[in-house]
């Protein structure tokens, strides 16, 4: 049996570099990264053989001061923190101290370097993270990395290089998105002597995206920019950049570009958010092309969760959701109002926004519906009890047709305006539009509108209350817990509860818009959905919404769709799923042969 023994340093750094270092692409975006933290404003990348013979980034950034060039080299050195506590306040890409002693460790890396306070510069060859040369020479202020015989150590991680091509390809799409990302900063690009990208340092966007795009894609796209506050931490959220119009579409989701804070990231889940904003506007199977940036204050987001920084967690992931999906959503509403020909000639872009899919499991998200458990201690609660009370003004529910965004004149018009007809098995409202025939899923339609009201009044500073009959609740100890934790939640909502004994309280006052619901079994499914303000106004949201099987009278219907309309986000409900589906003219034509 092996003893165990310490490894030596240079395996170490090997290994090590196997998660900084993947493929040329990896080298190439530490280094653009170490140059921008660098303040460079002209950056050049040079590769060839797609970076398996040479990469080269130089920089006119301030340099490395000569005493620190071979302690830049050495694992874990760093001049970007100095205690852990500055990781919630981080400013730069890099931060680790790795990326140089990885790279070393795995090529030939000759750096020439020159601190813009001094007035010679240092030049150090280093092999296998071992320095063999070292050199005082006449240079330039800033930095000229040169890694050549990348992995010439690493063999195993040599043969798993893809071709030329594929490398060549990950590099221009990583500088691609630097430059799009520091648009006031000068990139070149060099492929084998060949210039594939120059930008022009404007600090103007467009004219990166001309450039990686080109201008017959650019004219296809669209600029975006939304902000969202964060109730919890007060935090503005930003987002801005341009997206592609639904008829400059892909096949793939390789044309999405987020970046955070300047940072290039992947995320599934914001992607998703994305993706969602195009809802009625794309096939299932196509894709936008879309450059999208958000920044939001360096506290709210951890970068430090993924090896390559690649994967970023949020402090509020569900508010830059919102924010990603509302900005995009908006532009292409707004847009495609001001161009109606963009889209079909068949129906207004209102119309088109609505052909939603036609299965909720389309959406990949989890019913909403409460447990049967919970569902049989829940009472049937009308639709007029628990929506007159909504931050909503309900004054034309005698009309035959609901107006449609009569009261939100700066919000773009989402829904047309439509005649209640009927009901369907309890569960789907039937109305007519002008142009077709519209299914609303009466549950999926009722969450939305009490999230929405929830939502504001958890951020207003009136009281909604209404007095009840004292009702007694009992929690599991771990329920009760979360229970004492969210308890400023509650209050702010409008909740009246004192404690009443061990894990016990008594509820004197709920929010009206909640009157009539069985509090107990409400707050007792909330918090198994979670113990974040977000999670638990979805789950109360779900638990208070009508159900399917519910018989509405025609008044209740027209007052939801009305209150629905009024809603920031009326087509989907807090999980995502679609509250309507749209059916044209055209298209039941069709179907009946015509």
């Amino acid at each position: 049996m092996s003893k165990i023994h310490v490894l030596p340093d240079i395996v170490v750094s090997q290994i090590a570099a196997g998660e900084v270092v993947e493929r040329p692409a990896s080298v190439v975006k530490e280094l653009l990264e170490n140059a921008l933290d660098a303040s460079a404003t002209t950056i050049t990348v040079q590769i060839e053989q797609g970076g398996r013979r040479r990469i080269r980034v130089s920089d006119d950034g301030i340099g490395i001061p000569a005493d620190e060039v071979e302690l830049a080299f050495t694992r874990h050195a760093t001049s970007k923190l100095n205690s852990i506590d500055d990781l919630q306040q981080l400013y730069t890409l890099g931060f680790r101290g790795e990326a140089l002693a990885s790279i070393a460790a795995i090529s030939h890396i000759t750096i020439t370097t020159r601190h813009r306070d001094e007035e010679t510069g240092t030049r150090l060859r280093i092999e296998g993270g071992k320095v063999l040369q070292r050199q005082e020479v006449g240079a330039p202020a800033g930095t000229v990395l040169d890694v050549e015989n990348l992995f010439f150590n690493t063999p195993a991680r040599l043969k798993f290089l893809k071709k030329t091509t594929t490398e060549k390809r990950h590099i221009t799409s990583l500088v691609s998105r630097y430059a799009m990302a520091y648009p006031h900063v000068r990139f070149v690009l060099e492929q084998d002597s060949r210039e594939i990208l120059r930008t022009t340092g404007s600090g103007e966007l467009a004219d990166v995206v001309v450039r990686v795009l080109g201008l017959d894609a650019f004219r296809q796209m669209i600029p975006i920019a939304g902000e969202e506050r964060d109730r919890l931490t007060g935090s503005r959220i930003n987002v801005h950049g341009y997206v592609a119009l639904p008829d400059f579409s892909r096949a793939d989701r390789s044309h999405i570009t987020l970046f955070v804070n300047g940072r290039s990231i992947q995320d599934t889940r914001l992607t998703y958010a994305l993706t969602q904003a195009y809802q009625g506007m794309l096939d299932d199977r196509r894709y936008p092309v879309a450059i999208v940036m958000i920044d939001l204050p360096p506290d709210d987001v951890d970068v430090n969760v993924h090896p390559t920084k690649a994967e970023v967690r949020f402090r509020s992931p569900d508010t830059v959701f919102t924010a990603v999906q509302r900005s995009v959503r908006q532009a292409l509403l707004s847009a495609l109002s001001a161009h109606p020909s963009e889209s079909s000639t068949d129906a207004s872009p209102a119309q088109q926004t609505l052909n939603l899919p036609s299965s909720p499991a389309e959406w990949q998200s989890p019913p909403s519906s409460p447990p049967p458990a919970y569902a049989a201690q829940r009472p049937s609660v009308p639709l007029a009890q628990t929506t007159r009370h909504s931050v909503y003004t309900d004054d034309d529910t005698d009309l035959d047709y609901i107006p449609a965004g009569a009261d939100a004149p700066l919000r773009p018009r989402t829904l047309p305006i439509l005649r209640v007809i009927g009901q369907i098995g309890a569960q789907y409202i039937v109305a007519e539009g002008p142009v077709g025939m519209y299914l609303i899923d009466q549950n999926a339609a009722h969450e939305r509108i009490l999230y929405q009201a929830l939502h504001e009044q958890l951020g207003s500073d009136e009281n909604d209350s209404i007095e009840i009959e004292p009702q007694t609740i009992e929690l599991p100890k771990q329920l009760a817990k979360a229970f004492e934790q969210s308890w400023d939640f509650w209050h702010q909502l409008g909740f009246v509860i004192e404690p009443f004994g061990p894990d016990t309280w008594i509820v004197r006052a709920v929010p009206s818009l909640l009157q009539g619901l069985d509090i107990g079994a409400a707050i007792l499914y909330t918090l198994k959905g979670g113990s974040e303000p977000e999670q638990l106004i979805r789950q109360l949201s779900a638990f208070a919404a009508i159900r399917s099987g519910e018989v509405l009278s025609t008044e209740e219907m027209r007052s939801l769709i009305q209150q629905l309309e009024r809603c920031p986000s009326p087509m989907t409900a807090p999980d995502g799923r679609p509250t309507l589906l749209h059916f044209s003219s055209e298209q039941i034509a069709r179907e009946f042969r015509r």
